[in-house]
């Protein structure tokens, strides 16, 4: 796919998806928040892409959203009517959360790598994904109160269930700064690396060792638990036995038996 706002890359089965206007401290245009959904959806459709990694290029992962894009709403939703023209905005509002949104409903694993700043709607976007890690000079801040705004595409729904209710409601009400340390403390990120290369290199690695594993199995287990964490135990119980008895029986499972008892790296279809 041609992407303006994206740098898409694919090797051995990682994807990577850089956000790609470092001039404008990759600030997210319109054209980005499109495109991020067509890129979810084409590593979703993919089969020879088993994971993403989405990262940022030049010195800032993102500056959040591209301001232009907001100065602009009052003539997206212009009408004579109040009514109407509140719809609008709301239709705008519901698209952007479903740019969001879209990293979780992929069913491959999505990584996030953050080098440098990761501000508001960066908050937004990690937090949809399924791990998080960074280097040790990122830094995180819920920036949409420091504007005025409610932050409305994600980070107030997902933030708490990542690092709890309390920090996240500091984190909101404040919009202070959460170093790369702090930020792995709290749980925001797996792992903070020493450097923006080790970051690169860690998180690689884990995207090869995930894309290395059953593709079916790892998209079982990133459906299972997205759906339990919004579920009771009960219904995340009685899904999983839905699904395997759907899944279970696949041809990943008699190849990873066959490579244990054969000594040798089993290989799996996309």
């Amino acid at each position: 796919m041609n992407f303006t706002t994206l740098d898409v890359t694919l090797d051995a089965g990682v994807a990577t998806i850089a956000l790609n206007r470092p001039d404008k401290a990759n600030a997210m245009s319109e054209p980005m928040w499109y495109e991020i959904e067509q890129a979810m959806e084409w590593l979703d459709t993919t089969p020879e892409a088993r994971v993403g990694i989405i990262t940022g290029r030049g010195k800032f992962f993102t500056a959040g959203i591209d301001l232009t894009l907001l100065m602009g709403l009052g003539a997206k939703i212009e009408d004579d009517c109040d009514g109407r023209r509140h719809e609008k905005l709301r239709r705008l509002i519901l698209k952007l959360q479903d740019t969001i949104s879209s990293i979780e409903r992929c069913r491959k694993p999505v990584l996030a790598a953050v080098n440098g700043a990761c501000i508001g709607g960066g908050i937004d976007l990690i937090s949809a994904c399924d791990m998080r890690y960074c280097s040790s000079n990122a830094w995180f801040t819920v920036k949409e109160i420091d504007v005025g705004m409610t932050a409305d595409v994600g980070t107030l729904q997902r933030l708490p269930r990542l690092i709890g209710e309390g920090m996240a409601r500091e984190l909101a009400y404040t919009g202070r700064r959460v170093d790369g340390i702090e930020a792995q403390k709290m749980h925001l990120v797996n792992r903070c690396f020493e450097s923006p290369d080790a970051l690169a290199a860690g998180v690689m690695e884990i995207a090869r060792n995930i894309a290395a594993k059953s593709p079916l199995s790892i998209r079982g287990c990133k459906e299972m638990i997205t759906y339990t964490r919004d579920h009771t135990v009960a219904d995340g119980l009685n899904y999983i036995a839905t699904w395997n008895a759907a899944m279970l029986l696949s041809k990943d499972l008699f190849e990873a038996g066959a490579a244990n008892m054969q000594k040798r790296d089993p290989v799996f279809k996309d």
